[in-house]
């Protein structure tokens, strides 16, 4: 549930509402110098065209239409491990893992096996095994374990403060200015009307703070905000949230959400743009990052996969496994990380999925632990309540 602190850090941070569709950035405090971005794929990005197990005797005849041409054919998937390809809108990413600084983690999933996107997004923010056993999101938990300075403000981007972000921690947002800005005069005596409150004033007295930093740091957000709907919103969120995340005394976490994953139909053309999107703004992010790349841990992952098969109108549907992306520059990079469970038709979850072979929770307690020091057992009972089963992933990161 959005609380009133985080409305008001919200809208005072924003200083305008941002339109449905527009990204937007939020704020909290984490007493770390290590960065971690976590990037929400809204709609059930399919893993299989992601990452496609080319090698695989049944990839070409369960896929049909949607299989993609091989490595170095017109149009192809860019070769990774001599098993799996990387879809060629998702070439900005290449780098990385020639690079080392990029890993894949196929075949994961939430502990959610239900189709529903809604509960599938609550499930994967909350951090649980319930889409409602938590109002608030595993990363607020982890940023208090963490602790909070204020001068180090974490960032969130999305349109609102997304569940992940949510809870007692301190978090405020940001966005691109739709409407002109509120004059300093004007926000100057809002806070003086609600001075003494004891919950509005330090909520509008953080806010203002956040508004005050992301306009020195990101400059006009109207300028920046010139083609904010479309694939161009993801990249220049992302640039902008590299600007806070770089600065010395600027955020330590952000959350980014992207849409356009949902491709019950004619998916091969509709995938090209968010593709391209999110690899792009990764990259936007990493280079605007500089020197604090060697600093920082970027995971996406979506609510969950598709079907292995593809339907009657050139799309795919809700499934259950699918694939997270691991950057960075300490990331143990250039490797294909899990267990394949392969794609035959006995291999299949429910016959029609790819089966689940990770917890997701694995892969984020590996990060949690090893980037930002967060002891195992606080991961079992605080970020990831109940979670003793799902092991953190070891070497995620280069010793």
């Amino acid at each position: 549930m959005l609380t009133r602190r985080h409305t008001l850090l919200g809208l005072s941070a924003l200083a305008a509402a941002a339109p449905l569709g527009l990204p937007s950035l939020a704020l909290a405090s984490a007493n770390t110098d290590k960065r971690l971005v976590f990037v929400v794929l809204r709609g059930g990005l399919d893993g299989l065209a992601a990452v496609p197990p080319y090698a695989e005797s049944e990839y070409r005849s369960l896929r049909g239409a949607l299989a993609l041409p091989e490595p170095g054919q017109e149009n192809g998937m860019i070769g990774l491990d001599g098993r799996f390809g990387l879809h060629p809108a998702l070439a900005p990413l290449e780098r990385f893992w020639q690079a080392r600084q990029f890993a894949v983690l196929h075949a994961v999933a939430t502990p959610y096996r239900q189709r529903s996107h809604f509960d599938g997004q609550d499930l994967l923010e909350n951090g649980t095994d319930d889409p409602r056993a938590k109002p608030e999101g595993w990363l607020n938990r982890a940023i208090g374990l963490l602790g909070s300075r204020k001068q180090r403000l974490g960032l969130a981007l999305g349109h609102a403060v997304p569940l992940v972000l949510r809870g007692s921690a301190p978090v405020a947002s940001w966005a691109p200015a739709q409407l002109p800005d509120a004059s300093p005069d004007f926000l100057a005596k809002v806070a003086a009307l609600y001075r003494r409150d004891a919950l509005l004033g330090p909520a509008l007295e953080e806010g203002l703070g956040a508004h005050a930093m992301s306009a020195e740091l990101i400059g006009d957000s109207r300028e920046m905000g010139g083609n904010m709907r479309g694939p161009q919103a993801f990249r220049i969120a992302a640039t902008a949230g590299a600007k806070l995340l770089a600065a010395a005394e600027g955020p330590r976490i952000a959350v980014l959400e992207i849409t356009g994953w949902d491709t019950h139909a004619q998916q091969n053309g509709r995938l090209m743009q968010p593709l391209t999107a999110l690899a792009e703004g990764l990259a936007a992010l990493a280079d605007g990052l500089g020197p604090v790349w060697s600093e920082t841990i970027v995971v996406a992952a979506s609510e969950f996969g598709r079907t292995v098969a593809a339907n009657g109108t050139g799309g795919t549907d809700h499934g259950t496994a699918g694939v997270a992306f691991i950057l960075g520059g300490k990331v143990a990079g250039g490797r294909i990380l899990g267990r394949w469970p392969g794609l035959a038709e006995n291999a299949l979850y429910e016959a029609r999925d790819l089966m689940p072979t990770t917890d997701l929770r694995s892969l984020l307690k590996g990060i949690l632990g090893a980037h930002l020091g967060l002891p195992d057992d606080a991961l079992d009972r605080v970020v990831f309540p109940g979670s003793s089963q799902a092991r953190a992933l070891p070497e995620i990161l280069d010793a």
